[in-house]
C-alpha cells in the first residue's frame, strides 16, 4: 500500500478543527514534499520525522514521499503532526499494519530518538474531538490535561515504538486512568489585609456581581495586596468554566493540571503590549484577557499603560470575548474576565496624604489622571480610594474576616442572581438590567438626582443599577432600597477622575 490517511487537528482560536494526513509513497528520485499550508515548524517536521523513524530501527523509505495535510486552506502550525506523518509514512511503505486507523486520531511532537513530547493546545483539541467517538492518541506528558473532556478516550504513548506496537495489533495502548487532582485550590487570605474596611467591602460587592473595580490611593496602602486575595473570595468554578478556562491556558501552553479548578489570576506588567493584552500574532494566539477567562485581570499602575492599549480592553469589557482579525485568518477567543486596577492619585503618589509629602501641580495631577479616558472609566462598575494606614492599624493584630466567610456571602449572592436571571448582575442587558432591578420609590428618586447632579451616563446609570442589585444580593433583599442604590452612587463616584 502506497497510500495511508490518518487524522489529527489544528488550532484555529479555540476550535480545533479535524486534519486529515494524507502520506503517498511514488518512484522517483528521493523528496520529501509537504503541502497544505504548512508554517516553519510543521515543515521541519521532515527532519524530526526522518530521524525519529531511522533511530526507532525503521527503514526510512528512499522514494518520493508526498505528506497532504488537508484541507488546503487551513494552516497548519507546530511540531503536533509529527507523529501522523512519522506514521503514515510507516503504513504506506508496509512497515507497519495501521489496524483500524478510522477510530483513531494523532498528535504529538517527535523527538530525534523517538519519543513523544508533549504539544500545546491538548485539552482544546479534546474538546472538539470527543464528538467524533474516536480514541485520540497522544504523548504521555499532554494525557492528563486531555483527559479532563470525561467523554474523551486518551490512549498515551511514551514513544513512536509503543504507538507501532498499538497498530500492529501487538501491545495495545491503555486509556487514560489518571485520575483529576480533587484539592481545594489555595489563595491567599483577606483576614491577612490590616484595616481598609471599605475597599474590602468593596471587593465583596464586586464578587457578588462579577463587577470591575478601580482602586486609588498611594504606594503602600495594600492595594496589590487586596487584589491578590480577591480571587479567593470569589465562588468555586464549575466543571464547564473550568474547562473553558484550562482550554484556553492550554492553546498557550500554560495550563498545569495542579491548577485545575483555580481561578486564574492575571497582573500583566504596564509595559505589555495591546497584542500581548488582547491576543495576536501571525498566528493569533490569546492575550491576558483570555487567559484570565473566568478569573481576574489586575492592571497596576493602570495609568502607566500605553493609552492604546487600556482602549483595546473597551469592547471585552463589555462582550466577553476578543475577535482578532488578520489578513490570513481571524480568531475569537473568549475573555470573560474581572477587571481589578489600581492607580496613585498623582504621580508622585502622594496627593491626600496627611504628611503632605506631594508637590505635583494642579495641570500633573489632571495629565496623569487624564491618561484615563472617559469611556473606559465608564466601563469600571467601582471606583474606590484606599487611604495610607495610621501607626495604629498598622501595629494592630489582624483579626479581620478569613476570605471564607466573605466567600459564604458572595456565593450565596451568586446563586441568587443564577436563580433569578441565569447570570451574574455585571452580564445584565440593557433591558433585563430594567425588569430584575427594579427601585422602591425612595430609591427611584434618589438615583434620579445622582444622574441630574453627576450628568451620568446612559451606561454608567446602568452599571449603578446593577452594583445596587449586586448589594441587595448580598443582604437578600428582593427590591432595591434607597440605601443600596446610595452605596452604588458612592462607589461611581468614589474618584473625582471623570
Amino acid at each position: 500500500m502506497s497510500l495511508a490517511v490518518l487524522k489529527s487537528r489544528a488550532l484555529a482560536g479555540m476550535d480545533a478543527p479535524e486534519v486529515t494526513v494524507e502520506v503517498h509513497l511514488a518512484s522517483g528520485l528521493p523528496a520529501f514534499t509537504l503541502v497544505g499550508l504548512p508554517d516553519t515548524e510543521v515543515k521541519e517536521s521532515r527532519d524530526r520525522v526522518r530521524a525519529a523513524i531511522q533511530n526507532c530501527n525503521f527503514e526510512f523509505p528512499q522514494r518520493r514521499i508526498t505528506v497532504n495535510l488537508a484541507p488546503a486552506d487551513l494552516p497548519k502550525e507546530s511540531g503536533r503532526f509529527d507523529l501522523p506523518i512519522a506514521l503514515g509514512i510507516l503504513i504506506a511503505s508496509g512497515q507497519i499494519k495501521g489496524v483500524d486507523l478510522d477510530n483513531h486520531e494523532f498528535a504529538g511532537e517527535l523527538a530525534l530518538g523517538g519519543e513523544l513530547r508533549e504539544i500545546r493546545g491538548a485539552l482544546a483539541m479534546c474538546v472538539s474531538a470527543a464528538s467524533s467517538a474516536r480514541a485520540f492518541v497522544l504523548p504521555a506528558g499532554s494525557a492528563a490535561e486531555a483527559a479532563l473532556v470525561r467523554t474523551a478516550t486518551i490512549l498515551p504513548a511514551r514513544t513512536l515504538l509503543e504507538v507501532c506496537a498499538h497498530l500492529n495489533g501487538q501491545t495495545p495502548l491503555l486509556p487514560y486512568a489518571g485520575r483529576t487532582l480533587a484539592a481545594l485550590p489555595q489563595y491567599p487570605d483577606l483576614a491577612e489585609v490590616k484595616g481598609q474596611a471599605q475597599a474590602k467591602r468593596a471587593l465583596e460587592v464586586a464578587a457578588a456581581g462579577g463587577h470591575s473595580l478601580l482602586f486609588s490611593g498611594p504606594p503602600g496602602a495594600g492595594k496589590s495586596m487586596l487584589a491578590a486575595r480577591f480571587p479567593g473570595i470569589l465562588p468555586p468554578l464549575s466543571e464547564s468554566e473550568a474547562l473553558e478556562s484550562a482550554a484556553v491556558l492550554s492553546l498557550a501552553g500554560r495550563f498545569r493540571i495542579e491548577n485545575w479548578g483555580r481561578r486564574p489570576y492575571r497582573a500583566p506588567h504596564h509595559s505589555a503590549s495591546a497584542a500581548a493584552l488582547v491576543g495576536g500574532g501571525g498566528v493569533p494566539r490569546p492575550g491576558e484577557i483570555s487567559l484570565a477567562h473566568h478569573g481576574v485581570l489586575f492592571l497596576d499602575e493602570l495609568p502607566e499603560f500605553e493609552r492604546r492599549v487600556l482602549e483595546a480592553l473597551r469592547e471585552p469589557l463589555e462582550n466577553g470575548h476578543i475577535a482578532i482579525a488578520r489578513a490570513a485568518r481571524s480568531v475569537d477567543f473568549p475573555a470573560r474576565f474581572q477587571l481589578l486596577a489600581a492607580m496613585n492619585p498623582c504621580p508622585c503618589g502622594w496627593l491626600g496624604h496627611p504628611s503632605g509629602r506631594c508637590r505635583c501641580t494642579p495641570d500633573q495631577v489632571a495629565r496623569y489622571r487624564g491618561k484615563l479616558s472617559g469611556p473606559l472609566l465608564d466601563r469600571i462598575d467601582l471606583m474606590i480610594e484606599v487611604p495610607a494606614l495610621s501607626a495604629g492599624e498598622l501595629q494592630g493584630k489582624c483579626d479581620n474576616e478569613s476570605s471564607s466567610a466573605v466567600r459564604t456571602r458572595v456565593r450565596r449572592a451568586r446563586e441568587i442572581q443564577l436563580a433569578r436571571q441565569g447570570k451574574p448582575n455585571a452580564d445584565l442587558g440593557t433591558q433585563e438590567t430594567e425588569t430584575y432591578c427594579a427601585l422602591d420609590a425612595p430609591a427611584a428618586e434618589l438615583l434620579k438626582q445622582a444622574i441630574a447632579r453627576f450628568n451620568l451616563s446612559g451606561r454608567a446609570y446602568h452599571r449603578i443599577l446593577k452594583v445596587a442589585r449586586s448589594i441587595a444580593d448580598l443582604a437578600a433583599a428582593a427590591t432595591i432600597l434607597s440605601n443600596h442604590v446610595g452605596e452604588a452612587i458612592h462607589y461611581r463616584r468614589g474618584l473625582s477622575i471623570e
